[in-house]
């Protein structure tokens, strides 16, 4: 009894209201059709930043009212007794479905709108642009192969297999060209690891611009990849590691992607990755093969892998000189910034959300960092005026997402809910205020700050800035 009565003072439940509140979900697909054309027309201009923001509040007051009469529904009284339980459901009472009834499983139609989605205005086609994870309804680690964001410069083909080829050439001692057969047939390894846009929570550099953690956060996912170490290619054409300090990245697509990468990440980690969660990866994600690069920004992940070369320098190409740069405060642009640093947000409560009742409530959330493992996530509930350190959940990897929990007791008053991750290099995730300091206010990529979602005192739950 009394190691529950400390637990209970540490974690913040009390005896008296220690039940489970209830948890409203974000709102999906809030904009409509001809909003979401005005937009992309127009563009997302402050004003229209406005009414994007009403029309979501009107999508989550919907969803309030419909979730207030499921709570007054027959059967909500524990007295009356719940017919839910007390009347056989149809479902135990017939003949279900026959086995291989959907040769490939698909997710039940009562999950229908947890689906990535691609924000409005945020490109002119979309071909060149995002469709962002819905990280407010996922659980643990591992993103599920048809949630994984998706980030494009000329749209996504579907490529044969038989009919794709990788070569690897430069300062090596005998250029060579791969086959899908050729590559399966070598050594592989398999290991989980984050992938993020560079761009992710780029929107929010100036103020709060976008509702849901799906559009601050989605451009980031994890899985695990299924490939040969690029160093077991670099060995067999007999690259030569003295005089080549980098190696250029090709993909196979309309847009002829190309990244440098230093030849020491291509020695330690860098996977040649045709499988992603168990199976080939997906069309999107860079089928029938693509590099993974752990704790880079992923357009150095190239999709549709065709090109390597070994050389010695940086080849500069056009998507690392005119993007993926980063606008300094005296005007220089800062390249080959490509690391994600340690990085965390909180998933739920979240943007959009509403705690229905007061109590106990989960706070959950995600931490990552491109230097390696997370050592600690600290929440805060006031705006950072205090902090209190979270759980982390098994497993802890390097260069992998790790999941954090967090006790709190809501008794009704207006909160601040942040995060702050700790890396094991001993890194710090900043507030705005202190990126802003050394980076500015013209960023549009790496923006590692803390995330704010305020909670009001009716329950809702919104983006706001806390420098």
């Amino acid at each position: 009894m009394l190691a529950d009565a400390t637990k209970r003072e540490e974690t913040g439940v009390s005896d008296n209201a220690s039940r489970a509140g209830r948890l409203r979900r974000a709102p999906e697909n809030f904009v409509d059709g001809t909003l979401a054309a005005d937009i992309a027309r127009d563009g997302l201009n402050p004003s229209r930043r406005g009414f994007l923001q009403r029309s979501f509040l009107a999508a989550g007051a919907a969803l309030a009212s419909g979730a207030a009469f499921a709570a007054d529904a027959p059967g909500g009284s524990a007295g009356a007794g719940d017919p839910m339980i007390l009347t056989p459901r149809p479902w135990a009472t017939s003949l279900g479905q026959p086995v291989a009834a959907r040769p490939y499983g698909a997710p039940s139609k009562f999950e229908a709108n947890l689906q990535r989605r691609q924000s409005p205005g945020l490109t002119q086609t979309a071909q060149a642009s995002v469709a962002f994870t819905p990280l407010q309804g996922l659980f643990g680690i591992i993103t599920p192969s048809g949630l994984h964001f998706e980030r494009h410069h000329q749209g996504w083909q579907e490529i044969d297999p038989t009919q794709h080829r990788l070569m690897v050439h430069g300062l090596v001692r005998e250029s060579k060209v791969y086959t899908m057969d050729d590559i399966m047939r070598l050594p592989s390894v398999s290991r989980m690891h984050f992938i993020e846009c560079g761009a992710n929570t780029g929107m929010e550099w100036g103020n709060a611009a976008v509702p849901t953690v799906q559009y601050t956060h989605g451009m980031l996912s994890c899985c695990e990849f299924t490939g040969v170490p690029l160093s077991v290619l670099l060995d067999d054409v007999g690259a030569d590691t003295r005089r080549g300090k980098f190696v250029l990245a090709e993909g196979g697509d309309g847009s002829g992607m190309t990244r440098t990468i230093s030849m020491e990440a291509a020695l330690s980690d860098v996977l040649v990755a045709w499988g992603m969660n168990g199976e080939m990866l997906r069309p999107e994600n860079g089928y029938p093969l693509r590099l993974v690069v752990p704790g880079v920004q992923g357009v150095s992940w190239v999709k549709w892998l065709r090109r390597i070369k070994v050389g010695d320098a940086p080849w500069n190409t056009k998507d690392e000189t005119s993007h993926y740069v980063d606008l300094m405060p005296d005007g220089q642009h800062r390249q080959y910034t490509s690391i994600q640093e340690c990085k965390s947000v909180i998933t739920s409560p979240s943007g959009g959300q509403a705690l229905l009742d007061r109590g106990y409530f989960n706070v959950t959330g995600l931490a990552w960092s491109g230097r390696g493992r997370i050592k600690r996530v600290d929440v805060s509930t006031d705006g950072g005026k205090s902090w209190r350190a979270a759980r982390l959940e098994s497993p802890v990897l390097p260069k992998c997402l790790t999941r954090f929990n967090f006790d709190w007791q809501w008794d009704g008053s207006p909160a601040l809910l942040q995060s702050r991750a700790v890396d094991e290099t001993g890194f710090v995730q900043p507030r705005y205020r202190q990126l802003r300091e050394v980076r500015g206010t013209k960023s549009i990529y790496h923006n590692n700050a803390i995330q704010t979602w305020q909670v009001a005192t009716n329950g809702e739950v919104t983006n706001v800035h806390v420098d």
